[in-house]
């Protein structure tokens, strides 16, 4: 009886050194993707100096764009480019479709998007964190040489307006009780302007003014954006829990309108500075 609870009692001791052997992997197990996941975050990358991966479309001008060379450039290109320089980085920018970007930054297969983002739903500012922004932008409503000015939205009632199908400017524009002239790019409605087939078109303030930079010639002229405390701030976007890299990326950035850089830049791409708000 007693050699049998011996037995019992050895096998008991047995089970429970290997469970706790069990445990014990489990939890060197468990922890090192945390450990990982602290060695890989951006404020570790950025403490040893590592290079920065960056997501951003490339196809979409003028704010990430290929050159004719094929030179990777654009407003938000550029700006991330003079952030890293002053963090002391280099940057790898990752092109990636728009639908699969804040995924790919969730996932962590790259560190920061330079795209254009406002981060303005409550979806997305759980998850993420928008860095001191570089760009100012709302609407923007163009007409030709001739056009009166047009003192606030609202006024669009009743005139022909160019708008992108089923875009938010038409919804504004349909809001406001414009006549409507659906397209399916804004080039087209910059086009029945032009032919005066519409009395305006409603569209992006930067993406306007990167076309009137480019387009002097164009007969056309602004004649209404949104006020100044109504725009929305693009920023550089991290995930969520970056204390430490996001005031870094953000003393980078106020640095950098400071010295005058973010005004040269809005300059060369857009013909004014669109980082002050």
């Amino acid at each position: 009886m007693f050699t049998r609870t011996l037995v019992g009692f050895t096998v008991a001791l047995a089970l429970a050194a290997c469970g706790n052997q069990n445990n014990n992997q489990q939890a060197a197990q468990g922890s090192a993707p945390a450990a990982a996941a602290k060695s890989g975050s951006l404020g570790e990358k950025l403490k040893q100096k590592q290079t920065i991966l960056v997501g951003t479309m490339g196809t979409y001008a003028p704010f990430t764009y290929h050159e004719k060379d094929g030179k990777l450039t654009g407003y938000d290109v550029e700006v991330t480019r003079a952030v890293a320089a002053k963090l002391g980085v280099q940057v790898e920018f990752k092109e990636t479709p728009w639908d699969a970007m804040m995924a790919g930054l969730k996932a962590g297969r790259f560190d920061v998007v330079a795209n254009q983002v406002a981060l303005t739903s409550p979806e997305r500012q759980a998850m993420f964190d928008k860095a001191e922004p570089y760009s100012w932008s709302g609407k923007m409503i163009l007409a030709r040489k001739d056009h009166a000015p047009i003192a606030k939205l609202e006024d669009i009632k009743g005139i022909k307006t160019a708008v992108m199908l089923a875009s938010n400017y038409d919804e504004t524009a349909k809001k406001m009780g414009a006549d409507l002239a659906h397209t399916d790019t804004m080039a087209q409605g910059l086009t029945l302007v032009q032919q005066s087939r519409a009395e305006i078109t409603l569209n992006d303030e930067l993406s306007l003014l990167d076309y009137l930079k480019k387009n002097p010639d164009s007969g056309l002229k602004e004649v209404w954006r949104t006020p100044k405390d109504e725009k929305l701030g693009a920023g550089l976007v991290i995930n969520k829990n970056e204390p430490e890299a996001l005031a870094q990326i953000n003393q980078a950035m106020n640095e950098l309108k400071a010295d005058g850089t973010l005004k040269k830049l809005g300059e060369q791409f857009f013909g004014e500075d669109v980082s002050q708000h």
